[in-house]
């Protein structure tokens, strides 16, 4: 079952920031799940909202600022304690440092129409001339955005985002051309993993935070998980690789981060 980070390390690091994917790169974690707005310039950034209230001192909506203010940004005083400037950075200043992950999801937030078009031409260019078809996929609860991405390059995976039972989600990701299921993983279940098998859909649950929620989704047969605890949970699992055996002391609760911050 692959692990994937979600926004980074959210619950380890400063979510979707630069700092935040280096920590968790650097203890192994190759697998990312972001999040994708569209700044006042067109470029797009990792950002969870709409706005910039929650992770940074500043206010107003991201449509105010360029990407550049937004990287001058520092979001660790609403967020987590850290050592080094963590700022709102571009996709392509994330790509450009991490040039060997195995696969990222990209999740586009809900906007308006006009600005989601924007960035539906702004990901296909950047998938294009990076050739990501292989290791990214464009996810989204917007299946109109999905139908826009499939629309200009048939060529890259998209993903629908679920976080309801109706309608049905299996359904609505086929009928919507997706090669992802991303689910909350409290509606997951044998059956639909097992539909998507058949119909050769990935099913990755979000967000996954208990070794023994992880262990019942393996065994339904997930593809992967999103998690705010990347490298913890790699270190369960590999940990467990290697014994062949559960390890009682990180059987039950959340997946705690006991890694060391790095130095400023």
């Amino acid at each position: 079952m692959i692990v994937y980070g979600h926004r980074g390390a959210k619950g380890e690091a400063p979510e979707n920031t630069l700092p935040g994917f280096r920590f968790a790169y650097g203890q192994g974690v190759r697998h990312f799940e972001l999040d994708l707005v569209l700044s006042k310039d067109g470029v797009p950034v990792l950002l969870h909202d709409l706005t910039v209230d929650r992770t940074t001192e500043s206010k107003g909506n991201v449509s105010q600022y360029t990407a550049a203010e937004l990287a001058a940004m520092d979001t660790r005083p609403k967020t987590r304690a850290w050592p080094v400037k963590a700022g709102i950075p571009s996709l392509e200043a994330f790509l450009d440092e991490f040039d060997d992950l195995e696969h990222v999801q990209l999740e586009v937030k809900k906007d308006s129409r006009p600005r989601l078009n924007i960035l539906c031409n702004r990901l296909t260019e950047i998938i294009q001339r990076r050739n990501l078809y292989q290791t990214a996929a464009v996810t989204s609860s917007d299946t109109w955005l999905l139908r826009e991405i499939n629309r200009r390059n048939t060529r890259i995976r998209t993903g629908l985002v679920a976080e309801r039972r109706f309608p049905k989600p299996l359904g609505l990701a086929v009928r919507s051309g997706c090669d992802y299921l991303c689910i909350n993983w409290k509606l997951c279940s044998p059956a639909l993993v097992e539909s998507a098998r058949r119909k050769h859909i990935h099913v990755s649950c979000w967000t996954v935070n208990g070794i023994q929620d992880m262990l019942r989704l393996e065994a339904m047969g997930v593809d992967s998980v999103i998690t705010d605890y990347p490298t913890s949970t790699l270190l369960y699992f590999d940990n467990r690789a290697r014994s062949g055996l559960l390890l009682p002391e990180r059987e039950e609760g959340i997946v705690a981060g006991n890694a060391s911050l790095p130095a400023s």
